[in-house]
Order: C-alpha cells, then sequence, then structure tokens
C-alpha cells in the first residue's frame, strides 16, 4: 500500500518505519529541512533501540523516502497518516496547529480518494475539526473529492516502540465508514495474529481511548508513589507491597514502581490535556487533578532526602548522579524528573555531576543555564569526590555496579536511590547509608 507520513518526531519515524518494513512504500514529510537532510544522509534524529536498522533497510529497498514536498506527500499515499506534534497550549489544551496545518495541506493538494489518519494524540472532537479543514479548502479549490477521517491513536512506549509497533497488544481504529475500516484492515493484517487485537470503534471514542490508557496508567504510578511515602512512615517496604498487591491478578505487575515521579513527552501532557477537556464540558476530574499534584510532589522527593542528610544549604557539596532521560533507552529529556532534582540541588548551593548513557546531549540543551551541572561520559568520572550518589534513572548498567568502587570514590557511602534498583539489606552490608523510595522497613532499622 501507499502510505504517507506527515511528520517525522518520535511517532511519526516509527510508524512510517515499521509500516515499511511490511513492504508498503512509505513517504515520511517534515518541513524541517534539517531533520529531513538528517534522515536522507543515514542518520536518526531520536534514540529508539532498532529504529535506525529498521530505516536504513528500507530506505535502501527504495520502501522508504524522506521529503519536504508537500505535493509530493500528499499526492502519494492514499492513506495520510497525521503523526506531528500536539505540545500543551498554555491552559493544558492540547495545541493543534500542526495537525490542522497537516489537514489544511491535505485538503489544498489531494486529488483522490484519501483516508486521513489521526496518528497524534489528539483531544476527542479533533477529526471533526480536521473533516471541516480539508472540506474547506476542497471548497475553495472547487473540487469534491472523497475522504474519510480516522482515529488510530499509537501505544508506543518509549525505548521498545520497534517491537510495540511490530507486536502490538491492540489496535485502536475509529472510523464511521466502511471503506476506510477496510483498508486500515489491510494495512495492519500483517502485525496481528488475531482480529481481536484490531479495536474498530466510532471516532469519538477512539481518541477518548488514548487519553484514557495514560490518564490511567498515571494513576497507578501516582498512587503507588503515595503509598510509598506513607510506607517509609509506618516502616513497610514498598517493594513488597508491589509484590503483594501484583500478584492479584485483577490489579497486575505493571506500572506499580514507586520513583521520582512520572515524565516524558505523554503522560503528563496527556493528564492535563484530559483535565483541560472536563473543564471545558463543565467536568471536574477530581482523581487527575491529584493524580497530577502528587507527581509534582514525587519529583521534589528526593531533594527532601538529600536536605533532611546535609541540611538546607548545599553550598560547597559535590553529588554524582546516575541517569538524566525520563527512562531508560531514551535520550528524551521532556518533564524528566532529573530536571526538577538538579534545578533545586542547583538552587541550594549544590554542585552536580551527572552521567547518561543516552541523553548526555539532549541534557545539555535543556539544563545548559544550570552552571553547576557538569556532564560526563562515564560513571567513575559522576563519583570522585562526590558527598553522595542520586539515581534517577533505572538504566541497566546501573543495577549491578562496582560497590567497592563506588564506595572507595565517594567522600561518604551515600545513596539515594531514585528508583529502587538495590536491596536495601544488602546496602546496610556494603556500609552504605542507603535511601530509596518507600522502603521503610530497612530505613527503620538503619536508625535504631
Amino acid at each position: 500500500m501507499k502510505v504517507t507520513i506527515i511528520g517525522t518526531g518520535y511517532v511519526g519515524l516509527v510508524t512510517g518505519a515499521c509500516l515499511s518494513e511490511m513492504g508498503n512504500h512509505v513517504v515520511c514529510l517534515d518541513v524541517d529541512a534539517k531533520k529531513i537532510q538528517v534522515l536522507n544522509d543515514g542518520g536518526i534524529p531520536i534514540y529508539e533501540p532498532g529504529l535506525k536498522e529498521v530505516v536504513q533497510r528500507n530506505v535502501s529497498a527504495g520502501r522508504l523516502q524522506f521529503t519536504t514536498d508537500v505535493q509530493l506527500a500528499v499526492n502519494h499515499g492514499t492513506l495520510q497518516f497525521i503523526g506531528v506534534g500536539t505540545p500543551p497550549d498554555e491552559d493544558g489544551s492540547a495545541d493543534l496547529q500542526y495537525v490542522l496545518a497537516a489537514a489544511r495541506n491535505i485538503g489544498r493538494y489531494m486529488t483522490d480518494y484519501k483516508v486521513v489518519v489521526d496518528k497524534s494524540t489528539v483531544p476527542v472532537g479533533t477529526a471533526d475539526k480536521v473533516r471541516a479543514v480539508i472540506a474547506e479548502e476542497l471548497a475553495k479549490r472547487d473540487k469534491q473529492v472523497d475522504f474519510a477521517v480516522v482515529s488510530n491513536p499509537e501505544f508506543l512506549k518509549e525505548g521498545a516502540a520497534v517491537e510495540d509497533f511490530m507486536r502490538p497488544d491492540r489496535i485502536v481504529v475509529g472510523a464511521d465508514d466502511e471503506r476506510s475500516i477496510l483498508l486500515m484492515r489491510a494495512l495492519y493484517a500483517p502485525y496481528i495474529r488475531s482480529h481481536e487485537r484490531l479495536l474498530v470503534m466510532d471516532v469519538r471514542s477512539a481518541e477518548f481511548t488514548k487519553y484514557a490508557a495514560n490518564s490511567m496508567l498515571a494513576t497507578r504510578i501516582s498512587f503507588m508513589n503515595e503509598l510509598a511515602l506513607l510506607a517509609e512512615k509506618v516502616g513497610a517496604d514498598i517493594e513488597l507491597v508491589r509484590k503483594g498487591i501484583g500478584s492479584d491478578p485483577r490489579i497486575g505487575y505493571q506500572f506499580l514502581y514507586a520513583g521520582t515521579g512520572y515524565g516524558g513527552s505523554c503522560f503528563p501532557k496527556d493528564v492535563n490535556a484530559l483535565m483541560r477537556t472536563g473543564k471545558e464540558y463543565g467536568i471536574d476530574l477530581k482523581v487527575l487533578n491529584a493524580v497530577d499534584r502528587a507527581n509534582q510532589h514525587q519529583k521534589t522527593v528526593l531533594v527532601e532526602k538529600v536536605v533532611a542528610r546535609f541540611g538546607a544549604d548545599l553550598t560547597g557539596r559535590r553529588f554524582a548522579m546516575w541517569g538524566l532521560a525520563f527512562k531508560p533507552n531514551t535520550d528524551d529529556m521532556r518533564d524528566a524528573p532529573s530536571r526538577d532534582v538538579i534545578q533545586a540541588l542547583a538552587e541550594r548551593g549544590a554542585t552536580i555531576v551527572a552521567y547518561d548513557p543516552v541523553a548526555a546531549e539532549e541534557a545539555h540543551r535543556v539544563l545548559s543555564h544550570v552552571k553547576s551541572l557538569q556532564i560526563v561520559d562515564n560513571v567513575a568520572a559522576t563519583l570522585e569526590g562526590a558527598d553522595a550518589l542520586l539515581i534517577l534513572t533505572e538504566w541497566r548498567e546501573f543495577k549491578s555496579p562496582d560497590f567497592d568502587q563506588i564506595k572507595r570514590l565517594l567522600k561518604q557511602p551515600v545513596i539515594f536511590d531514585g528508583r529502587n534498583l538495590y536491596e536495601p539489606a544488602l546496602m546496610r552490608d556494603l556500609g552504605f547509608d542507603y535511601r530509596g523510595i518507600g522502603r521503610g522497613t530497612a530505613q527503620l532499622k538503619a536508625a535504631e
């Protein structure tokens, strides 16, 4: 099939590459000429495991190409995927200017039947706006061309996006006409073993599903983080609690890990966008308001632990930090908890020496204003002379480190573990002052 992808950001590039992998002929469009040049030169503008190989393989095979030519891209695909950004507006709502600009370009240049697919995360009612914009452009040209607008939200985890696309647990398609549904079924048939994994529904329900899914996951994270705060006070270990409740099949284990709060491009934005939609319809989404507040507070918890140990004035203190990206296997720094922690420590006079195996370049860009931050290229360089180690991202290489080296290089053996990577009992045996999130049992015993 011939497919056009509008936008070569995270969603668009993964979608285009993975669709071409199954033999589709895909043209990816972007207005950013520098990004297109990088892609045409064989580079990848984002870090995502396995993506570079898929892109290069399909470019070489002639199934995947990149362009800034809008007319060429619109003329190419029967299926027109809109995968542009929907950044939060000042009031928390999703900014649809890029989505509607893409729709307007489709209307300006289309000459035959198109299925316009909203792949971007968009609020309920966006398909109606896209449809109206395309119809308006066709009317300006005095053209009558059939088209359909479909909602097909993405469910890709950063760090596992290629695997998620190639082996999806479900595909949601919101459509109102049979022709577009048949085309979407044909497109996705190679990716699903069971037809039950392709869920066809009305457009508005599909748009709502994406926000509901991310908000549910964000709720689980914030709920566990609040329980972790209480666990510390009552002397319980949140990791044991997690195993206890996760073993209940009605609950399960996913997204029950206590930590320093969620970040990234999806959960914070989508929770706020859904709350904003609620306000537009006169519904105060009290649970989601609490989820957002809890998450904002959770980003300060590690700093509170540092202050409790070293005092409010951190002038002259030096802290090692492992991990900057909001999660492993990505270089995404959007709403990363590390940003809040670094800012708070710097404001108290501390120096931070940080390492991340992938996100260093992006961290340099977004944290260039923090003069007391130094980003180095190995873990040992962070530790030498530091008063303590802070762990912000659960990269694999941090899970089984050289504890003797850590103890030797730090001024004092103190670890603030924002991802609960280590067992408190083992860390005590090794001589560390170890402070995790919600590991109350160990911390109470250590204080005795």
